[in-house]
């Protein structure tokens, strides 16, 4: 996935213009929305492959690399928390609001507040923007047992790492998620030390 403004600094913007026109008529790139270009794939059942979200998001993003993080219907979708698959694939960002719209989906950056941003790339950060997105009442004990499952103890650290980025509501769910990780780890501690003094 690229933009034209990848290529400015190998000549004018009517120079790049011209040379994307002349690759897109022999099939070499394919132009999926206004200024947002990819290499096309081709599957010999499927035809011709759609580009991923985080890929669209990225080429929107830019080569300067602004932050991003999934949130909303699609961070629930990516959890496991919700098999609805979002018309509107919205990211959060520090950089621009940026749009476009890709058959029927359309992919949006949303700037938004530093504090959202602290956790972003991170697993915390999409568990946070998902259970956001699901509201307290209706994250109930299946959601939480969902991400139990999903999640490896990596990522349960991790989320006690960040709770102090979460709504309290939210904070106590990534603890309760967290939980077992956490008494497996101090029960593999209890049982080194116990070891130890036996000797």
């Amino acid at each position: 996935m690229f933009t034209p403004s990848d290529f400015i600094d190998l000549g004018s913007r009517t120079a790049v213009a011209v040379a994307l026109l002349r690759h897109e008529r022999d099939g070499t790139v394919r132009q999926l929305g206004r200024g947002l270009y990819d290499y096309p794939k081709r599957h010999n059942a499927l035809g011709l492959l759609a580009p991923t979200s985080e890929a669209i998001a990225h080429a929107l993003a830019g080569k300067h690399a602004t932050r991003l993080q999934p949130s909303g219907a699609y961070a629930a979708n990516l959890l496991g928390l919700s098999e609805q698959v979002p018309m509107k694939v919205v990211y959060l960002t520090d950089g621009p609001a940026r749009s476009v719209q890709i058959g029927k989906q359309q992919i949006q950056l949303k700037p938004t507040t530093p504090r959202n941003m602290a956790t972003a790339g991170r697993i915390s950060g999409l568990v946070i923007q998902a259970l956001r997105h699901l509201g307290k009442e209706a994250t109930d004990e299946s959601a939480v047992k969902a991400l139990k499952s999903k999640l490896s103890d990596e990522d349960k650290a991790r989320l006690l790492k960040d709770v102090r980025y979460a709504p309290a509501w939210i904070a106590d769910i990534m603890r309760e998620v967290a939980e077992d990780s956490v008494d497996v780890r101090r029960n593999s501690f209890d049982s080194l030390v116990v070891r130890d003094e036996s000797k």
